[in-house]
């Protein structure tokens, strides 16, 4: 297989993860994984593995049942692949995080967010998830009106 066709073959299991991520699809989100591969949600200092790399998929669709993720820009480097998106939803349920959980406050979030890749054979060995928490925490009202700011500069 050339390198452009792994590039494509790698871009198209990418765009699947989001899809069944987008569809609430915990099995298959979590077989498009390798053996021994993680998801590393950076933001919360989560990491999952095996059958828990469906939990993040759980824990966002409970606290944003409307959760859309907008994808901007893919950046395909073989077996790497970054995408820059944000992250949309209003927070109609709880948040579990590692460090607790954050009942809904009935706020929209638009949070940027960027996720590096890396496969291996058709399959994710590595997703780590660079969401800019602050600004996700500052649009539901947790951290007062940081998040504002961001959203007023994006019309």
């Amino acid at each position: 297989m050339s390198t452009s066709d792994v590039a494509k073959l790698n871009e198209k299991v990418i765009r699947e993860l989001y899809e069944s991520a987008e569809v609430r699809d915990v099995n298959r989100f979590v077989s498009l994984f390798a053996e021994g591969g993680y998801f590393w949600d950076v933001s919360a200092g989560a990491k999952y593995f095996g059958a828990d790399i469906g939990k993040t998929v759980e824990i966002y669709a409970a606290a944003f049942p409307d959760m859309h993720r907008e994808l901007e820009k893919f950046y395909v480097l073989g077996d790497v692949i970054i995408v820059e998106l944000s992250l949309n939803g209003t927070h109609r349920g709880p948040l579990a995080l590692p460090g607790g959980t954050i009942p809904a406050t009935g706020k929209e979030m638009h949070a940027p967010c960027c996720d590096v890749f890396h496969l291996k054979d058709g399959k994710v060995t590595s997703f780590h998830c660079y969401t800019a928490a602050t600004i996700l925490l500052g649009q539901i009202g947790v951290l007062g009106n940081l998040g504002a700011a961001f959203v007023s500069t994006q019309a």
